[in-house]
């Protein structure tokens, strides 16, 4: 009787990256987002802007939102005096003013660095893309093809669709901002992706406009 075949050792599986890796990453940006909403809250207080230099063109964004800011913070201390009233248990009322206290200044710190950190056109011609603390794209001047004013009306919130990026406030953009080549960013959740195509809104879209073209440069 003839000896079975010896079975070839099987080689080790390549180990799948965890999922905690992703979790990981998620918040660590989370954790960065609320760093930068809290510090914002102090340069807004001191009336300082983030990321502004001289000869830079400053491009706001906020006013178009204060208001919606204003009636969330406004809601979320209703809430937090009502429940005070109604709720007699002593655990569960602190739990429950901790978190709206969170709110109240989760609201004050994105209504905060939306103020003091608006887009900017550097004096180079660059472009810096801002939404409060989600947001950070630089994008150099020789990557910057065209820049016009272009009121839009798109659905939803910040959006990236294809090589498209989409910042509306109040469902608004109102400067199309068009690139050579497409560049790379981090979504407000850590993922990578690349824009072409930047469809923004500010308060001052001609001059924003102006300020990334060349002959508005020169």
């Amino acid at each position: 009787m003839s000896a079975a075949p010896a079975r070839t050792p099987r080689a080790p599986r390549t180990p799948r990256a965890p999922h905690t890796s992703r979790t990981a990453r998620i918040v660590r940006r989370l954790t960065l987002h609320e760093i930068r909403s809290l510090t914002s809250i102090g340069l807004w207080i001191a009336r300082r802007r983030s990321g502004v230099g001289p000869g830079d063109v400053a491009a706001p964004y906020a006013s178009a939102q204060a208001s919606t800011m204003l009636i969330f913070g406004v809601l979320s201390v209703v809430e937090t005096v009502a429940l005070a009233l109604i709720i007699p248990w002593p655990a569960v009322h602190l739990a429950l003013l901790v978190l709206d206290i969170y709110g109240v200044i989760f609201v004050l710190g994105m209504h905060a660095a939306s103020v003091v950190r608006p887009h900017v056109a550097t004096e180079d011609g660059s472009l810096r893309v801002r939404y409060a603390a989600l947001i950070d794209l630089h994008i150099p001047a020789d990557r910057i093809a065209s820049a016009h004013v272009d009121r839009r009306y798109p659905t939803g919130g910040v959006a990236t669709d294809g090589d498209t990026l989409t910042i509306p406030v109040a469902g608004i953009t109102n400067v199309t901002v068009r690139l050579h080549t497409p560049h790379p960013y981090l979504r407000p959740l850590g993922r990578p992706a690349q824009a072409l195509t930047l469809h923004l809104y500010t308060d001052t879209p001609a001059p924003l406009a102006t300020a990334l073209n060349p002959a508005g440069r020169g």
